[in-house]
């Protein structure tokens, strides 16, 4: 089992295989390490998607989760803005203006015209809500950046403290 092999380390050193139960444990360790890796990952995914947004922006979210008439009117916004809502469009207009109803379609020019009165208030109401949530998060951003600044004006004078009195010290220590 044992041979005498030069190498880097002399010519005298013998080189083993190892044990089985060291090889046994250090498969186990890799095993641990690995688990340990997958759970540091996954923990570090939770993280970021519970910190990705600002704290006003989870604030609007908490809101616009608790209030049904909030939940409504983001879903029809929601709706109202895709592809799928044009699509349905071209569909029905093309539908009622060769079988329901002939020129000059009184009737889908009066549902055309109420849809338009109320998709545009689902509009208002959406620039409202982001008027509101840009404050909210402009008040945010301003707090943060005055305590901020707070900070770094004490940490500054802080650290001029500390060279003068270290540069005094110094020269203190020269003249004796």
């Amino acid at each position: 089992m044992d041979t005498p092999t030069p190498g880097a380390e002399g010519p005298d050193r013998r080189q083993t295989e190892p044990e089985p139960h060291a090889a046994g444990a250090a498969e186990q360790a890799a095993r641990l390490r690995a688990e340990q890796a997958a759970k540091l990952k996954e923990a570090q995914a939770i993280l970021e998607r519970r910190l990705r947004h600002s704290p006003v922006v989870l604030e609007q979210q908490r809101q616009r989760a608790e209030d049904v008439q909030l939940r409504i009117a983001d879903w029809i916004t929601g709706f109202a803005g895709s592809m799928n809502f044009v699509y349905i469009h071209i569909a029905l207009f093309t539908l009622w203006m060769l079988f329901f109803e002939h020129k000059p379609w009184p009737t889908l020019t009066l549902i055309v015209s109420l849809e338009a009165i109320f998709l545009s208030t689902f509009v208002m109401i959406g620039q409202n809500r982001q008027s509101a949530f840009q404050q909210a998060k402009a008040d945010h951003d301003f707090n943060e950046q005055e305590l901020e600044l707070k900070t770094n004006t004490q940490l500054t004078r802080e650290i001029h403290t500390l060279t003068t009195e270290l540069h005094n010290r110094l020269l203190n220590g020269r003249t004796k």
